[in-house]
């Protein structure tokens, strides 16, 4: 059985992150705006009160460890699968032994690791057991459960959002590692420095796992001085993390200037350029889930009617990626960064919508016009909803010359400015031709 239960009687070869493991909420550290005394998650939890959840949040911030917590109160036995290394296989048998422990009166949690990995065939397949009560189902996610997970699925689990750890957080997950006799270095003559503690909490973008596994590193490769202590220095922190660590800051903002990066090269019609930051945050292990949805940004913001296949190019990159996995997926979404920057370049729409935007927050809210209301009863029509109104298909080639859908006060108005490139170029004159005539037309709606 695949079991999260904590068992630190034979720990010797776990590595320190493991052993740290909290074993109740009063060793959890972080998270506070979930599990601060008198908060119903933490009441619920020590109450043994099982509901399924996602918990979604950064590398590092806790979420298999809340589980196992979780599950220590509750007393209940634990399935592990991951989404990346797991299939049918393992969901089957991993109910099956759940539906067992049902049977004999125990409660299931089955946690899944990274479960945006799944797809949405294999995320339907849990619903069932979560509505019989199999499993308790606990998925972690570091994507946005909106936009990965399956709604069914969403609709049966309650979605928590946990938070990159604090400096002072990790700073409090070293110190605790660094006084635990039993499983940490207390009963050891290893001394890390308070300037040391704060560089590695400030290296680790929040993440508590990297954090003991680079004090781990830095115990073991540290060696005694004449008193026989192993102090731990910057200088051995700047030689572990080299140099190409040491360019992250506690923000993140060296992952999102190589996203910048891309979106520019793209913007830029770059293709080369594009693909290397491309396959810069990709060997730096970013997600390329995260790329592909700026993918849909730029088809939107960038190329827009300059050439509308862009939206289908990077939605089907999107898919490949979902249907395939990363190995092949990673190729579909070059695929579509290139076309992206070999498109036509177009903002029209994107500043027309923000100057839409803009004009609805400034203006007030002027009445719909009379002839554009809708009139579905008889009183409406007798008030003169939508009298006048002329059927565009009724009118020669389908347009309705001299009409205008704009409230009075603001009938002139122009959001929508198309360039001459790529098919928007075909837009922009039929968009002249229909204003011409408007212009020609003897009848106008307002003189």
């Amino acid at each position: 059985m695949s079991n999260l239960s904590l068992d630190f009687s034979d720990n010797t070869f776990q590595p320190l992150a493991a052993r740290m493991r909290p074993e109740n909420l009063a060793q959890y550290i972080g998270q506070q705006h979930l599990l601060a005394a008198g908060k119903p998650l933490p009441r619920a939890i020590e109450a043994g009160h099982l509901h399924s959840m996602i918990l979604w949040g950064p590398p590092g911030t806790g979420k298999t460890t809340l589980a196992e917590v979780i599950a220590r109160y509750a007393s209940a036995d634990v399935e592990r699968i991951s989404a990346v290394t797991s299939g049918v296989k393992e969901i089957r048998e991993a109910i099956e032994r759940a539906r067992q422990n049902r049977n004999a009166g125990r409660r299931t949690i089955l946690f899944v690791d990274e479960v945006h990995r799944f797809n949405k065939s294999q995320q339907d397949a849990f619903l069932p057991h979560i509505e019989d009560g199999t499993i308790t189902f606990i998925g972690a996610t570091t994507e946005n459960p909106s936009f990965e997970l399956n709604s069914a699925l969403l609709s049966r689990a309650r979605v928590y959002l946990l938070k990159s750890l604090t400096t002072d957080d990790i700073e409090q997950v070293l110190d605790q590692a660094m006084q635990d006799k039993t499983r940490g270095y207390g009963d050891q003559d290893i001394v890390l420095p308070d300037e040391t503690r704060r560089a590695i909490a400030e290296l680790v973008n929040g993440d508590a796992r990297r954090a003991l596994n680079t004090l781990e590193m830095m115990a073991d490769m540290a060696e005694a001085d004449d008193s026989g202590k192993r102090v731990l220095l910057p200088a051995l922190l700047t030689e572990i993390a080299g140099e190409r660590s040491a360019r992250f800051d506690n923000k993140g903002d060296r992952f999102y200037d190589l996203i910048s990066a891309l979106h520019k090269s793209v913007r830029g019609s770059a293709p080369d350029a594009a693909l290397y930051w491309y396959a810069r945050i990709i060997t730096a292990g970013g997600d390329p889930l995260y790329v592909a949805r700026r993918c849909l940004a730029i088809a939107s913001e960038d190329v827009g009617n300059a050439d509308p296949r862009a939206m289908q190019v990077a939605i089907a990159a999107w898919d490949c990626f979902t249907r395939v996995g990363p190995a092949e997926g990673e190729r579909a979404i070059a695929q579509a960064i290139v076309y992206l920057a070999c498109a036509p370049k177009s903002n029209a729409v994107y500043t027309a919508f923000k100057a839409a935007l803009a004009d609805v927050r400034e203006r007030p809210d002027y009445d719909v016009p009379v002839h554009l209301r809708n009139a579905p009863t008889k009183l409406m029509k007798e008030m003169g909803y939508g009298q006048e109104y002329r059927y565009a298909h009724d009118e020669p080639n389908a347009y309705a010359a001299g009409e205008v859908y704009f409230p009075p006060e603001i009938a002139q108005t122009r959001y929508y400015h198309p360039t001459n490139r790529g098919l928007e170029g075909k837009i922009g004159e039929k968009l002249a031709w229909l204003a011409e005539q408007d212009q020609n037309s003897p009848t106008k709606r307002y003189r």
